[in-house]
């Protein structure tokens, strides 16, 4: 998947803040773009997982169904 990135200098404590606007609450940072945007890298699919298991809670195993 691939999603879209918003890059903003840290004038404060230097380097860069990374968020991604499709998943709420899921930044990162970096000191250089390079790093922020490896961070984020690593943050989104934790935010997801994050996501989905909130989206399923309170859901019976048996309410899932195996798609082919």
């Amino acid at each position: 998947m691939k999603f879209k990135v918003v890059i903003k200098e840290d004038l404060e404590d230097e380097g860069y803040n990374v968020s991604c606007p499709a998943l709420p609450g899921c930044y990162s940072q970096g000191e250089t773009i390079e790093e922020a945007l490896e961070n984020i890298k690593d943050a989104i699919p934790g935010c997801m997982e994050v996501i989905n298991r909130r989206a399923l809670k309170g859901v019976e195993e048996k309410e899932f169904v195996e798609l082919l």
